[in-house]
């Protein structure tokens, strides 16, 4: 056991280690740190919690370390063997997670009050029901989101809007009632109550999420990032853990200011986001549309010839790379190019990919030097000036329907102006529409030409056509 004084100045240098993780997190050059402190300050939460809280008794060590070792060594496993592909669905699949802990911890404080410390001759102090209906309701809430969001990314389940009559007076109703019934359960401490808490919200979870097309998966990501954070923050009220409080804020926060980054990066509202109502309801998730108006078509031959008598060259990654693996054939062909003394840049939209920064993981994967990677707004004007763009795999993120069509479910999107290039080469295996379901116009312009195939091996054909 450690004083309550020495608990808290570790849980201070936990909450300092994990402000600064976030602000390595902010740029890929120092996100590995940012990962070391995060680790390091959890590891002193933890730490600092068994010590605090020590059970006398050995078989409560034995769960603790039965625990530890089996949820440890699962997470170990994943992470060994998950693809970055599934990478988006991992996200949410944990944070499904993190929402149900927080349901199992609220039952825990309401069925053994005393173990909590936060009871008073057997009664439950109002505050604690108070902390306890909150987090056990944002946590339900994101375990079903989660979960729907998990099976959309994971094509379980169709990424296309599933939209019910009057949806929106439904989640009201459902809001309101769950409200209801947390004033009920903050003054009785009915059972009764915090299960109907539950299961409403629960409800409520995955009803907001289904209606949500594909294209706003990005965005849904970085949202229950922020659910998680939250339903965690206000179980750490209820148990009185302020290292389980602070890293519950800085998670609830961050993932709540990246969602407003991700809706200015999709043009979405930043209130329809958080009441799960975004996304319009004609936007439709990897719809197999295809269009017969004709397309130049070309080879690895043809690319390699443009890109070797060009002097700038701007390589703009999607999910397609993700899929087929290719970033490390790009990073060669760059290597490629740069040693006949071309410019080699990389274009990052905001949303490439199926979670935020998907496409930066996967170049730093390569060895990509950061220096090279550019976000949106610091390149969309150099595309003018560009002789050769070479699109692997990202669609709705480059199709100027964004900026014309009214009536597409992309229009006021933020894009890259790839189209401004002298040749746009775009690297996809058909003609099929993005995830959003809509038609890529760009497909169809006189400056591009369309390199059918795998995205890693169109790569290594062009590179093998360089001769070298």
């Amino acid at each position: 056991m450690i004083s309550a004084n020495i608990a808290a100045l570790f849980y201070l240098i936990s909450g300092v280690l994990f402000i600064l993780a976030l602000r390595g997190l902010s740029s890929p050059a120092s996100a590995r740190q940012g990962n070391l402190f995060a680790m390091i300050g959890m590891g002193i939460a933890v730490v600092t919690t068994l010590a605090v809280a020590a059970p006398r008794d050995f078989s409560s060590w034995l769960l603790i370390i039965a625990g530890l070792a089996v949820g440890g060594g699962i997470g170990a496993f994943i992470a060994r063997n998950v693809k970055m592909t599934q990478m988006p669905q991992l996200v949410a699949a944990f944070h499904s997670l993190v929402g149900l802990a927080a349901v199992f911890v609220a039952a825990a404080a309401l069925y053994a009050p005393d173990a909590f410390g936060i009871a008073t001759a057997g009664h439950i102090h109002a505050q604690a029901l108070i902390e306890m209906s909150i987090g056990v309701a944002i946590g339900a809430f994101t375990f079903t989101g989660s979960v729907i969001a998990f099976l959309k990314l994971d094509g379980r389940m169709s990424g296309k809007p599933i939209i019910l009559p009057s949806r929106h007076q439904i989640h009201l109703g459902i809001g309101g009632a769950i409200l209801v019934l947390i004033a009920i359960f903050a003054f009785t401490a009915s059972p009764v109550a915090f299960w109907l808490i539950t299961i409403l919200a629960l409800v409520l979870g995955g009803l907001m999420i289904i209606p949500i097309g594909g294209a706003d998966m990005p965005v849904v990501v970085s949202m229950l990032n922020s659910y998680s954070g939250w339903a965690a923050a206000g179980i750490g009220f209820t148990l009185g853990n302020t290292a389980l409080i602070i890293t519950g804020a800085l998670v609830g926060s961050s993932g709540a200011i990246l969602s407003y980054i991700m809706c200015k990066a999709m043009n979405r509202s930043f209130i329809s986001v958080i009441l799960g109502g975004f996304g319009g309801d004609e936007a439709a998730g990897g719809a197999g549309v295809e269009d017969d108006r004709p397309v130049k078509q070309g080879a690895a031959d043809d690319a390699a010839f443009l890109m070797k008598n060009s002097s700038k060259v701007i390589i703009v990654p999607g999910y397609g790379m993700a899929v087929a693996q290719a970033q490390h054939a790009v990073r060669e062909m760059a290597d490629v190019l740069k040693a006949e003394g071309i410019d080699v840049r990389y274009a990052i939209h905001p949303v490439a990919g199926r979670m935020p920064g998907h496409m930066n993981v996967l170049l730093a994967e390569a060895q990509v030097p950061y220096d090279e990677v550019f976000e949106l707004e610091d390149i969309n004007s150099e595309f003018s000036q560009t002789d050769v763009v070479y699109v692997i795999g990202a669609n709705d993120v480059t199709n100027p329907a964004a900026k014309t069509d009214k009536a597409s479910p992309i229009y006021g999107m933020p894009v890259l102006n790839v189209e401004d290039a002298g040749t746009v080469l775009f690297v996809k295996r058909g003609m099929s529409a993005g995830y959003a379901g809509v038609q890529n116009e760009l497909f169809f312009r006189d400056n591009t030409m369309m390199l059918f195939g795998d995205a890693k091996k169109m790569t290594d054909d062009i590179v093998k056509a360089f001769g070298h």
